[in-house]
């Protein structure tokens, strides 16, 4: 996927500064809970534009947080964030690879991703990963995309895939994702299905690029891809209402 910044600001119209997936600062705070992470040390797999982290820094007191991203565009942009919020004695970004982390083991207290490890080919070596460079009685939490149990073969998913170009993306159920984390060795695991959240956010996705907003959508991305995105997101809602794609928090637990 290609973040250019006409893309990348695309996003942020949708779903506020410095976040690229849905729900924005409010979806976060869902995600966190009553999770304490004040004086902790983070990471945060798949950081993205750096949104998040400024918000674990500031709202939920994290001591320090290190971001990795694969994308080059992303890290810079995060880094120049960071450096205009004054908050780079508690912020860092990594540009990395797929595979390994590259931690020391019992590094971290708590280890967050939001909607990344779907790009992630290779799920149970994640979770061995992050189960690694947590400290005994650390946290992984965050959400990921998931797929629904047999809707993968639909013509409504098809189209969707085609059309937006995500064949890429590596679904798994939310069966598979409590076997991968139980498999790594994380307990108090607990999962959250969040569609029907979803479904209501595809509508107001939809909503806003076709409606008196949609003007200022196509100037950020121009009228082609301002097109592109609303015949996408159009199709989506028909994989969502279906039950094919299923955003779900995750809350797991390194035993002491």
């Amino acid at each position: 996927m290609a973040y250019d910044k006409q893309f990348v600001a695309g996003l942020e119209w949708m779903w506020g500064e410095g976040f690229l997936s849905p729900g924005g600062e409010q979806e976060v705070a869902e995600i966190i809970g009553g999770a304490n992470l004040k004086g902790k040390l983070v990471l945060d797999i798949g950081s993205g534009i750096g949104g998040i982290d400024r918000l674990l820094v500031t709202r939920y007191r994290a001591a320090r947080v290190i971001g990795i991203d694969v994308e080059p565009e992303l890290v810079e942009r995060s880094i120049e964030d960071a450096e205009k919020a004054g908050l780079t004695d508690h912020i860092e970004y990594m540009l990395v690879t797929e595979g390994d982390l590259t931690f020391d083991d019992a590094q971290f207290e708590v280890v967050f991703s939001k909607d990344s490890i779907v790009h992630v080919a290779d799920k149970l070596h994640m979770m061995n990963e992050v189960f690694r460079v947590l400290k005994p009685g650390g946290l992984f939490l965050g959400s990921d995309w998931l797929g629904g149990m047999g809707h993968g073969e639909s013509k409504a998913v098809h189209h969707w895939l085609d059309i937006s170009g995500l064949h890429m993306l590596k679904l798994v159920t939310a069966a598979e994702l409590k076997s991968n984390l139980s498999t790594a060795g994380f307990k108090s695991i607990r999962l959250q299905d969040r569609n029907l959240w979803y479904l209501q956010e595809v509508k107001n996705e939809i909503d806003s690029v076709s409606g008196e907003r949609g003007k200022e959508f196509e100037n950020l991305l121009g009228a082609e891809r301002a097109e592109r995105r609303l015949i996408s997101s159009t199709a989506k809602l028909k994989v969502v209402e279906q039950g094919f794609l299923r955003p779900t928090h995750f809350y797991a637990v390194k035993p002491e």
